[in-house]
């Protein structure tokens, strides 16, 4: 009986995140890296891209279940992407989080009338980031 080899028992809240794809959007290489090293060690898959466009392009191709933007890239600004994602009949339904640095009082407004869904200034709390994410997906309806 003990030398049979134990069940593994993953919860029921891995399975299903397994099955979310999250699509990060940002320049820095080692910043992308790590947030998405982050969120497939919580069971989600990524998608990266380093540029407004690629980003853009992976959006529309695989419909992920979340983008997470940052708002300095060297093509165009996260505002811009946010609010192509947002217009996009196609795109529209996809939560968007917001990643930057940018410190300017107006940078939240802008980002709300671009259509995203939250706000995170950077340097920012990994838990609290995966939070965001769980209740931007809940709010979108994945559960």
């Amino acid at each position: 009986m003990w030398d049979q080899p134990a069940a593994v028992l993953e919860p029921a809240c891995v399975e299903t995140k397994q099955r979310r794809e999250i699509l990060i959007i940002e320049d820095d290489d080692s910043q992308r890296e790590v947030l998405s090293l982050r969120l497939r060690a919580q069971g989600f898959k990524t998608l990266q891209a380093a540029t407004a466009m690629e980003g853009l392009q992976l959006a529309e191709e695989r419909r992920p279940h979340l983008v997470l933007l940052d708002v300095r890239l060297p093509d165009i600004d996260g505002f811009r992407v946010c609010r192509h994602l947002d217009e996009n009949p196609g795109t529209s339904s996809i939560p968007v989080i917001i990643l930057s640095g940018m410190e300017r009082p107006d940078i939240i407004r802008r980002a709300r009338r671009a259509g995203c869904h939250y706000f995170v200034r950077k340097p920012y709390d990994p838990n609290a980031l995966l939070c965001l994410v769980e209740q931007a997906m809940t709010e979108r309806g994945e559960s």
